[in-house]
């Protein structure tokens, strides 16, 4: 790299390889995430970490439950953390206090010798964990372009199921060293992820949208032509600033108190509250859906439901985690041409047949004297794969991606931090009960989530407004216009394209814009220069 562009902003990088850069970061943050829910199922049932904390014996079930849940507690309040410093300190420096935050958990949980040294790395860990996962989409979907937002956001959390495939192959591979390191260095292995952030994150560039919502304009404007990749003046540059601040001024104006929101006193505030439950109904859903049977406890699932050795339920786990990878990197291109809603909806619809099939299955593998028990166990392994392919398909990003979308820009922050924390203490639920469940109701246990996946079709149908091909600012004109809450007949709710109100709209802002930049050119016909347009646009 030539010695004049490393003195540049960002390095010289413009355009989509400043935004590749920004995905590498938040991709790495998503892949940690990844890793750190895949890596505690193998420790879990490894037999030197049960020795070392004193866990051996069915007695210990439920204390094995609390350190592993316990992680998503601390998730949970770093979620509540960065809804307080996420919009105080930037997207940028709140991602490296959950890093700082994170590297310290690493390192408790690498060293632990106790059962309350490693709730204490578990908690640690977790609070970082929360305050990342609640920022980088936010960080990105800010810094994104229309058209490739969802793309992204849906990217980075399929390097997200690659961390958690990473983690189940290492702990497959350290079962055969066994000993302290055998879950020790799978453990300390996070600090990795922790170095990558660390290297990249503070060199780029802050979300323009956050910048422009506390008064921050030049460099706002910098960075949305930089991440365009055209000049300072280009009129949708201008247009584009001009729209985030009409939706910034927008909501001051109509801006209402906690206590008031919470109450749905105003009108502002019912769609506000629409707004937030929306985001935080999809990580419920997410949630509830059983994903984290299988995240945590897939191994532990294999051998007491389907009654096999411990290798085996490794390499099955590992092998799945693969197809789960597999599925969520397909998702990625077809998040934009589908739609949001149609692929939670094709999501649900595969898990909830996949835990039906489960159901029935593992009924007949427990009847006393049945003749194909092995036969029907083993059959229900499939569906256990499957079941990550339909949740890769739509349920795993989209809960990540929707509230960065559906909440506006005062409430961004606020609404991923809302989700965020509904993620994980629903997380928590699942994570908790999962192994008493198992080991108390048997096959029934499983009817459960196949109910819940049946209730939550309907909702989406009903409830869920379409968010691909909008930008950020579509969504708070859509707002404005006080849409119904069921919108399944309102087509500019349903579309998968973009509504033709809202491109003409932009089309009149960056026409506006360029007569304006027009009517400010010299009588001599000259253009704006670099130092002028930064005069201009902080008068």
């Amino acid at each position: 790299m030539e010695l004049s562009r490393t003195k540049q902003p960002y390095f010289g990088f413009k355009g989509k390889w400043l935004t590749f850069w920004i995905t590498v970061a938040c991709a790495t943050d998503m892949t940690l995430f990844g890793y750190d829910q895949g890596i505690f199922s193998g420790v879990v049932i490894s037999q030197n970490y049960l020795d070392v904390h004193n866990l051996n014996g069915p007695e210990n079930t439920s204390t094995l439950s609390i350190i592993t849940a316990i992680y998503t507690i601390g998730c949970f309040f770093g979620a509540i953390t960065a809804f307080y410093i996420g919009e105080t300190i930037g997207r940028k420096k709140t991602i490296l206090v959950g890093t700082a935050i994170m590297t310290v958990g690493a390192i408790l949980q690498a060293t632990s010798f106790s059962v309350p040294h490693m709730i204490v790395a578990r908690i640690v860990s977790g609070i970082g964990n929360g305050i990342n996962t609640a920022t980088a989409p936010v960080w990105q979907t800010e810094t994104s372009k229309v058209h490739n937002r969802g793309k992204l956001v849906m990217l980075e959390m399929g390097l997200n199921i690659l961390g958690f495939s990473l983690s189940n192959w290492i702990n497959y591979g350290m079962s055969f060293v066994g000993g302290a390191i055998g879950w020790r260095l799978p453990l300390a292995l996070q600090l990795f992820f922790c170095i990558v952030l660390f290297s990249t994150i503070p060199w780029l560039p802050e979300s323009p949208r956050w910048l422009l919502a506390h008064g921050q304009e030049t460099e706002a404007t910098m960075i949305l032509a930089d991440l365009e990749d055209k000049p300072i003046n280009d009129p949708y540059v201008v247009a584009e600033r001009t729209e985030i601040i009409y939706g910034i001024e927008y909501e001051r104006e109509n801006a209402i108190n906690w206590g008031d929101l919470l109450r749905g006193r105003t009108k502002a505030g019912t769609k506000t509250i629409r707004r937030l439950a929306l985001g935080a109904g999809t990580q419920a859903m997410q949630q509830f859906g059983g994903i984290n049977i299988m995240s945590y406890y897939l191994p532990t699932v294999l051998i007491e439901s389907v009654k096999l050795d411990s290798s085996m339920a490794r390499l099955i786990s590992a092998c799945a985690s693969v197809i789960y990878l597999i599925s969520s990197l397909i998702a990625a291109p077809l998040v934009e041409k589908l739609g949001r809603r149609k692929m939670m909806m094709v999501s649900t619809i595969i898990q909830f047949l996949c835990f039906l099939v489960v159901t029935i299955l593992l009924n007949f593998a427990e009847k006393p004297g049945y003749l194909h028990q092995i036969e029907v166990a083993s059959a229900s392994v499939a569906f256990f794969i499957l079941f990550y392919v339909g949740f890769g398909l739509g349920m795993l990003g989209i809960p990540w991606l929707y509230p960065t979308e559906i909440n506006s820009l005062p409430m961004r922050t606020k609404g991923a931090a809302v989700a965020t924390m509904t993620n994980w203490i629903t997380n928590f639920v699942v994570v908790e009960i999962t192994p008493i469940g198992i080991q108390k109701l048997g096959w029934k246990f499983y009817i459960i989530w196949t109910i819940t996946n049946a209730l939550f079709l309907p909702v989406i149908y009903l409830f869920y407004p379409e968010t691909a091909h909008r930008t950020l600012e579509d969504l708070d004109a859509f707002y404005r216009d006080n849409p119904p809450l069921v919108l399944h007949k309102d087509r500019d709710s349903t579309s998968v394209q973009r509504p033709e109100r809202f491109a003409q709209a932009q089309g009149r802002d960056i026409e506006e814009a360029a007569e304006n930049l027009r009517r400010r050119a010299s009588p001599a016909g000259s253009v704006f220069e670099h130092d002028a347009a930064e005069k201009s646009i902080s008068d």
